[in-house]
C-alpha cells in the first residue's frame, strides 16, 4: 500500500467490494477515521478504526484487529490473529480473538471474551492516533520510503497481496444502506455492489460496478465502463463523464456531459455547458 498524502482524506472502495445484507465485505484492509460512523457490520484482513468510530453490525478480521478509545461496536468482534481494543470500548456481542488480546481500561463487553494467547489487560496507545500522526510526520519530512514501511508493518500481512487497496473511510464520515456521505473526494473500484447514495466532494466510479442509489458531488463525476446507476447523477459545479455502455437509471444534472458509446442516460439531462457524444473510446485518448 503506498501513501504520497494523508491516508484518511479520501474515501476509497477496493475492487469487488460488496454490500452483503448487514456487511461490508473485502479482500483486503479496513480503515476507518475517527468519530467515523458505520451502519454495517466489515469483513476484512485487518481492521482498524480510530477514535469514537462506530459499527451497526460486528466485525470479522482475518488478521488484526485494533479499535481505539471510545469505539463502539454493536455485536461480535471474532479476530483471526491479534487484537488491541482501547479504553472504554463497547461491544454488544461477543470477543473472541484467535491470538494475544491487549485491551485497555473500562472496555465493555456484553457477552464476555476470549483469547487463545497472551491476556494484557492495560490502557495501550492509542494505535490508530500514533499511526497516522507519525505517518503524516514523516510525509511532511519528505520521508515517503519510511512512510511506507510503517504502513506495510501495520496493515500488511505476511501471507496477503501487498498490492490489495484496502478499504477506506474518512474521519467524520456516514455510511449505511441510506447513503454513504463524506467531504472528501470518494473513489469506487471496479466489480462493485453498494447500497446507498454517495455524497461527496467529487466521485470516481469504475468498470462493472451496481450503485443502488443516487451520485451528488460538489465537482466532477465519472462513472465507468458498463457500470449501474439507480438513481440520479448530479454536481454543483463539475462535469460528468459516462463511460463506454454504462447506464444512469435517473436524471444528470453538471456543467459539461460526455457520453461514452452506447452510454445511457433514462432520465432528463440538464447541462449547462456542452454535450459531448463519443461514437468510439479512441476519441478519448
Amino acid at each position: 500500500m503506498a501513501f504520497s498524502r494523508d491516508p484518511l482524506d479520501e474515501l476509497v472502495v477496493p475492487d469487488g467490494t460488496e454490500a452483503q445484507e448487514r456487511d461490508l465485505v473485502t479482500d483486503g484492509d479496513v480503515l476507518v477515521g475517527g468519530r467515523s460512523s458505520v451502519e454495517f457490520g466489515v469483513r476484512g484482513r485487518n481492521v482498524l478504526a480510530g477514535e469514537s468510530a462506530e459499527f451497526g453490525g460486528g466485525i470479522e478480521a482475518e488478521g488484526d484487529c485494533r479499535l481505539d478509545m471510545w469505539c463502539d461496536v454493536a455485536e461480535t468482534v471474532l479476530v483471526g490473529e491479534d487484537a488491541y481494543i482501547g479504553e472504554r470500548v463497547h461491544i454488544g456481542g461477543r470477543l473472541k480473538v484467535a491470538g494475544d488480546l491487549d485491551i485497555g481500561d473500562d472496555v465493555e463487553i456484553e457477552d464476555g471474551f476470549e483469547a487463545n494467547g497472551w491476556i494484557v489487560i492495560r490502557n495501550p496507545m492509542p494505535t490508530i492516533v500514533f499511526l497516522f500522526v507519525y505517518l503524516k510526520h514523516l510525509l511532511l519530512l519528505g520521508e515517503e520510503d519510511a512512510a511506507q514501511r510503517l504502513v506495510s508493518e501495520i496493515v500488511d500481512e505476511e501471507d496477503g497481496d501487498p498490492d490489495t487497496e484496502p478499504l477506506v473511510i474518512p474521519r467524520n464520515a456516514t455510511v449505511g444502506d441510506d447513503a454513504w456521505r463524506v467531504s472528501t473526494p470518494a473513489t469506487i473500484g471496479d466489480d462493485c455492489r453498494l447500497h446507498g447514495n454517495v455524497r461527496a466532494e467529487t466521485i470516481d466510479i469504475g468498470a462493472d460496478c451496481n450503485i443502488f442509489g443516487s451520485l451528488r458531488a460538489r465537482g466532477d463525476v465519472s462513472v465507468g465502463e458498463t457500470t449501474r446507476i439507480h438513481g440520479d447523477v448530479t454536481t454543483r459545479n463539475g462535469d460528468v463523464v459516462i463511460d463506454h455502455d454504462a447506464r444512469v437509471l435517473g436524471d444528470v444534472s453538471c456543467a459539461d456531459l460526455e457520453l461514452g458509446p452506447d452510454a445511457e442516460v433514462d432520465g432528463t439531462i440538464r447541462a449547462d455547458g456542452e454535450i459531448t457524444m463519443r461514437t468510439t473510446e479512441r476519441e478519448r485518448e
